[in-house]
């Protein structure tokens, strides 16, 4: 009679794994000169941590093997404490890996400091002094992206577009609540704050449509917020701003008030002209006829405040990004002080406006040109996962 021969049931899932073929690692084969130098810091770590977790694995599961009960002809000595020789090689080769990755860390996190301007289109190619680098200026809202080219003098909604070889220069801000601006396939992430401005400087190396998508969890429509990155030669770049130019739209600060009302799956569309220094107003927290702008605010911190007439800039200073006030705001769980229950049936799109004001303006500042010290608010803070403070919802 023959043996039966078992195999283990996991050797099943074996046939699983060629769904892994049509996986796309965007992080280790990226296309932009930046993200490629990222892929290889990753690359270089590993090994080296490798050099370690690979010999300890290994001699862990010898032991274990070479003194197993069975073997009754290993040497076995309990009172063995010390050896020299032993001591300076467990210790040396993880000191020196330690001594190699901080300074790689070191290096690497200058070199590819995301405010720093670029010196290089790739690795074979220095940047030609002649070139100009594309502004690009990004909001992140509820849920949509935004983004204003001010040189070109239109905007776009969940698209972008950049020449190839091109550096661009991405100035990053958001409309109320903190995201994350991230391309894989061209450099980091990065975030992007109310009232702050963050940048980062990139090329894309490579022509094609790639994904970028918020990175940050932000509300219930973040499973959505993504945009096409675009690689384009030159040529179909101005053929596309050509294209946006001739369109229809004017973002002024009446549309922006409009377009940053909460909403979904928002359509790609483009604005054909932008008014001037929006991005600024957005940043500073005063595209609405009225708001004190957050750079004015802290001029007259600096100066020494405003004495008794600082009460009448309050009303000036109080934000509401999602237009909670007007029933568009989201959940108590992402707006507290709208008053609304957490997940209550009202949220997110039918709620019904509490009787006071929300408020917005703790939502930061630009600190860009400013050298201050901490400013504090006054304010009692709420406790976590509940309702603001009763002060934040006074209207007077």
């Amino acid at each position: 009679m023959m043996k039966r021969v078992k195999f283990p049931r996991s050797l099943l899932l074996l046939p699983l794994l060629g769904m892994l073929a049509g996986c796309n690692m965007v992080v280790m084969s990226p296309f932009g000169d930046i993200a490629m130098q990222q892929r290889d810091l990753i690359v270089v770590s590993t090994l080296l941590m490798l050099l370690i977790i690979v010999p300890v694995i290994f001699l862990t599961l010898f032991f274990a093997w070479r003194y197993r009960s069975a073997n009754t002809s290993a040497t076995y000595d309990p009172e063995w404490h010390h050896s020299t020789r032993l001591e300076v090689v467990i210790w040396a080769a993880p000191l020196a890996i330690i001594i190699a990755l901080g300074a790689i860390t070191w290096i690497s996190t200058h070199k590819l400091d995301p405010y720093r301007p670029l010196d290089r289109i790739d690795a074979q190619r220095p940047l030609p002094a002649d070139v100009k680098p594309l502004t690009v200026q990004v909001v992140a809202l509820d849920w949509k992206w935004l983004f204003i080219y001010p040189e070109q003098g239109f905007a776009s909604v969940n698209e972008l577009y950049a020449p190839v070889d091109v550096p661009i220069t991405f100035e990053i801000t958001a409309s109320s609540v903190m995201n994350s601006f991230y391309i894989p396939a061209l450099a980091g992430q990065i975030y992007a704050m109310p009232g702050m401005r963050t940048k980062l400087h990139a090329v894309i190396n490579q022509p094609g449509a790639y994904k970028g998508f918020s990175a940050n969890y932000s509300g219930d429509g973040f499973s959505h917020m993504t945009f096409t990155f675009h690689g384009a030669s030159q040529a179909d770049f101005d053929a596309w701003v050509a294209k946006s130019k001739a369109g229809n739209g004017t973002l002024d600060r009446a549309a922006y008030l409009e377009f940053e009302r909460p909403s979904e799956r928002e359509p790609k569309r483009q604005f054909a002209s932008v008014e001037d220094n929006l991005f600024d107003a957005i940043v500073n927290l005063c595209v609405k006829p009225g708001q004190m702008c957050a750079k004015d605010m802290m001029h007259i911190d600096m100066m020494g405040g405003a004495g008794k007439e600082s009460q009448e800039n309050r009303e000036k200073l109080l934000y509401d990004t999602r237009h909670a006030e007007e029933g568009a705001g989201t959940n108590a769980a992402t707006f507290p002080a709208h008053g609304n229950e957490a997940r209550s049936p009202e949220a997110p799109n039918k709620e019904t406006p509490h009787a006071a004001p929300a408020d917005g303006g703790t939502q930061g500042h630009d600190m860009q040109g400013h050298d201050m010290g901490t400013m504090g608010s006054g304010a009692t803070p709420a406790p976590e996962g509940g309702i603001a403070p009763k002060q934040l919802n006074q209207s007077n």
